[in-house]
């Protein structure tokens, strides 16, 4: 049995455009309703969201088989959250409020085996290995992990250039909503001095030829990220939309009832 390919870290290498949904209804029956909406990839949340790794798992078998990539957010760097997401059969991570360096080097070593310097625990019959039917699983599945770290502050943006340089760091999130708390704008991540963060960020990523990927519902906006250099780039949350929809549709219907 073969190592399941990472088409997420194909295409980012490749520096193909990806449009992603932010999901957060922790649901395996939604997110399969949503894996054959068309987008390259769905991001299963954990840290804003009740979801954990029992929820994860049934979602990624919900997804496995549709032409979409999951991506698991974690509710932090921790090696024993990112060894057991890893385990299930997540292939990306993305790692929430990285810093610095560092933090950015902890990650690449909750992921790595201690034979290439990481601290990732040791299990021949887990979801990843296909239950041991991966061939030498332990030595090849680094090629199909694919890392991700999430800057949300003024103060990891600083440090934007030392963590692209992080050796195993395969692209770098910027998270609006954080980084306008951390710049006073709590609530306002289209303040023009936090787009001006944003945007300063993606060109800076892109000087340094690290691929970078950011969360909008605001569609002219995401569509100037995407010109800037996004190359992962999600577009709504599950939540939101669902919530929009239902109350317009009540809306629509205040003078008839």
């Amino acid at each position: 049995m073969e190592l399941p390919v990472n088409h997420f870290k194909k295409m980012l290498r490749a520096g193909q455009q990806q449009i992603g949904l932010w999901c957060t209804l922790s649901s395996p029956y939604g997110i399969e309703l949503l894996a054959g909406s068309g987008f390259e990839w769905l991001l299963l949340d954990t840290e804003h969201s009740p979801s954990d790794v029992t929820n994860v798992l049934a979602q990624l078998q919900a997804v496995a088989p549709y032409p979409v990539s999951a991506v698991v957010r974690p509710a932090w760097n921790d090696p024993v959250l990112i060894k057991r997401y890893l385990d299930i059969g997540a292939q990306t991570l993305l790692i929430p409020y990285v810093q610095n360096a560092d933090e950015a080097r902890q990650a690449v070593r909750s992921i790595n085996y201690p034979s290439t310097g990481g601290v990732r625990g040791v299990s021949a019959l887990t979801r990843a290995s296909r239950f041991g039917r991966v061939p030498n699983y332990a030595k090849t599945c680094q090629d199909e992990l694919c890392l991700l770290v999430q800057v949300e502050t003024l103060e990891a943006l600083d440090n934007i250039e030392a963590i692209a340089a992080v050796e195993g760091v395969d692209g770098i999130f910027i998270g609006p909503g954080d980084l306008a708390a951390s710049m006073g704008h709590l609530g306002e991540p289209g303040n023009p001095a936090v787009v001006a963060k944003i945007e300063d960020a993606i060109k800076r990523l892109a000087a340094c030829g690290k691929p970078a990927g950011i969360l909008t519902g605001d569609e002219a906006f995401a569509e100037r990220c995407m010109s800037l250099g996004t190359t992962f780039t999600a577009v709504g949350v599950d939540v939101g939309l669902l919530a929009r929809s239902t109350s317009q549709l009540r809306q629509r219907f205040d003078n008839k009832a």
